[in-house]
């Protein structure tokens, strides 16, 4: 029986996890949950999957939690950053989900790494932001990192072989909902618009990242780290299918891919089962079915989140800290429509272009990187749009 944490456990991957965890209840059991302000679903998942302890964004929420509980759960509930550090690290627990979203999840990320757990990482701003870091102490405490993103799972399963004998990544995108609307029309676009993805169920930040291609920005960076591949060796191709997860190219001309349905149960599954491979109930994909399988190049001039996020991770040092903040700052600022689709880039680009990158090896100066592009990109939107 293996126990795990999950950081994030409202949330889709958290859900999902959960759903895998209910599907192999033999396999696995829960330790830890944590959850942000969403106490009523979390209030479910305690009482299904009672964990030892449950960690929460504030007092606020904790007390919120405790009434719906009732007497007598005997989980315990902890708060704020000291309390998801609890969850990560909590010695019950052989395997963390870190599947929080934002820069949020590199303080726990980093927590269960110290504490030696095995990693499921589907928070991809743990290693766009502090990459040296985490992979540094992932080394020093002899801890595997497995990638939950399907595309990263995708990577994993396909480098089956020498690094010496990759020749490139490519990690494939959707291209979101907007990949064939005309370029003129993509200030007008709104977040309702920009929520309805053609492929994928996600939260609301992450599909506004597909939208503008951001999402794959981050992967990249997160792939320089996970793979120990150098960015000029990394690339994007877009496919509107979503079958093909991810691809490798080796030396000797020989490309290896991951299909499968579009379902985040399967590379989860992977990463929690690692190296077994568990039954899932997702819909298995039948090739004789499936519509023609179609890949295109990117166009980083009408999706510029792209280039952005290769700039920042060719730049180095604190600016992948940067790019992250600005843009959690930035999509947070369209859905509460007070900036347009075309200011996300404009403005992540604005914030990039004033920064003086530090080296990034250490934790301060990643969080103070971070905190100066939330607040130059508040000022962005402040300047956009004066009197409001």
């Amino acid at each position: 029986m293996k126990t795990i944490a999950i950081l994030g456990s409202t949330g889709s991957i958290g859900r999902s996890t959960l759903r895998i965890v209910s599907e192999h209840s033999g396999r696995f059991s829960v330790g830890a949950l944590a959850a942000g302000r969403n106490w009523r679903l979390l209030a479910e998942q305690i009482r299904e999957f009672r964990p030892r302890l449950a960690a929460v964004l504030d007092d606020e929420v904790a007390r919120d939690l405790k009434v719906a509980l009732g007497r007598g759960t005997p989980t315990d509930i902890v708060t704020g950053e000291r309390g998801y550090g609890q969850a990560a690290a909590l010695s019950d627990c052989q395997l963390v989900v870190s599947a929080m979203v934002g820069a949020a999840g590199l303080r726990p990320t980093l927590a269960a790494l110290a504490a030696g757990k095995a990693l499921a990482l589907a928070n991809k701003e743990s290693l766009v932001i502090g990459g040296a870091l985490v992979t540094r102490l992932a080394r020093e405490k002899g801890v595997r990192i497995l990638p939950v993103d399907s595309e990263h799972s995708a990577i994993f399963q396909c480098l089956e072989a020498r690094a010496s004998d990759v020749r490139r990544i490519l990690l494939t995108a959707s291209g979101g909902p907007f990949r064939t609307r005309p370029s003129a029309e993509l200030a007008g676009v709104t977040p309702e618009e920009a929520l309805r993805h053609p492929n994928w169920t996600m939260g609301a930040k992450i599909t506004v990242d597909s939208a503008t291609m951001m999402n794959k920005g981050l992967e990249m960076i997160e792939a320089k780290w996970l793979f120990d591949c150098d960015l000029d060796r990394i690339d994007v191709l877009i496919h509107p299918q979503s079958v093909v997860h991810s691809l490798v190219e080796y030396r000797d001309g020989s490309v290896m891919a991951q299909l499968a349905v579009p379902d985040m149960r399967i590379p989860i599954a992977y990463a929690m089962a690692y190296p077994e491979r568990l039954e899932t109930p997702a819909r298995r994909l039948d090739l004789s079915a499936a519509p023609p399988l179609e890949f295109f190049s990117p166009d980083e001039e009408r999706f510029p989140c792209l280039a952005l996020g290769r700039q920042a991770g060719l730049t180095g040092g604190t600016m992948p800290a940067v790019l992250n903040a600005a843009n959690e700052v930035a999509v947070d600022a369209f859905l509460g429509k007070r900036v347009g689709f075309m200011d996300i880039p404009r403005l992540i680009a604005g914030v990039m272009a004033k920064h003086r990158p530090a080296d990034g090896s250490g934790l301060d100066e990643i969080l103070e990187a971070d905190i100066w592009a939330r607040q130059a990109a508040a000022a962005w939107i402040d300047e956009a749009n004066p009197g409001q």
